[in-house]
C-alpha cells in the first residue's frame, strides 16, 4: 500500500504528464487543417485528457489539469481574448462533467456531450457580455450542434483510450 505523500506524488507527475498531453493535443488541433466555415468550432482533442483525468483522478487534479492547459494554451494560441473564451467554456464545461458523473446516472459519452454543450454555451455568453448584444444567441442553435457532435466524439474515443490504460497511474 502506498503512502499519502507517494500518492500525491505519482498524481502530480500524473497530472503534469497529462498537462503537456493536452498542450500537444492544442497544438495537433491548431494544425489540422479543419474547418466547417464557422467560428468557434472545433474538434476539443485536448478534453480526451480532461475527461480521463476526471474519471481516473478527481475533480481537483482535473480541474487543476484543465485550468493550467487553458492559460498556456490561450497565450501561445490565442491572446487575452482567446483566455477569456476558453476560461469560460472550460471551466462551465469541468464543473458541468463533475456534477453528471458524481450522479452516477450518465455514461462517460454523456459525460462529455454536456462538457461539449456546456464549454459552448460558456464561450457565447462570455462572446454576449463582450459585445454587450444578446443577439449572439442566434448562433446557440449551430454551437448546440457542434458542442454535442463533438463532445459524443470525445466521448466515445476518450472512453476507449480509458480502457486500455493501465490502472496504476491513477492508484
Amino acid at each position: 500500500m502506498q503512502s499519502p505523500t507517494n500518492r500525491n506524488s505519482k498524481f502530480i507527475a500524473t497530472s503534469a504528464m497529462f498537462v503537456c498531453l493536452a498542450l500537444i493535443f492544442s497544438y495537433v488541433e491548431v494544425l489540422i487543417p479543419f474547418s466547417v466555415g464557422i467560428p468557434g468550432v472545433k474538434l476539443g482533442l485536448a478534453n480526451l485528457v480532461i475527461i480521463i483525468a476526471l474519471y481516473e483522478m478527481n475533480f481537483r487534479y482535473a480541474f487543476a489539469i484543465n485550468a493550467i492547459r487553458i492559460v498556456i494554451t490561450g497565450l501561445l494560441f490565442g491572446g487575452l481574448f482567446g483566455v477569456m473564451y476558453s476560461a469560460a467554456g472550460g471551466l462551465l464545461s469541468i464543473v458541468t462533467m463533475w456534477a453528471l458523473k458524481k450522479t452516477g446516472l450518465f455514461s462517460m459519452i454523456g459525460v462529455s456531450m454536456a462538457g461539449g454543450f456546456s464549454h459552448n454555451l460558456g464561450q457565447l455568453i462570455v462572446a454576449a457580455l463582450l459585445v454587450s448584444n444578446l443577439k449572439m444567441f442566434v448562433y446557440f442553435p449551430v454551437l448546440v450542434f457542434s458542442g454535442i457532435a463533438s463532445g459524443i466524439l470525445i466521448g466515445v474515443v476518450s472512453y476507449i483510450i480509458d480502457g486500455k490504460l493501465p490502472k496504476y497511474l491513477f492508484r
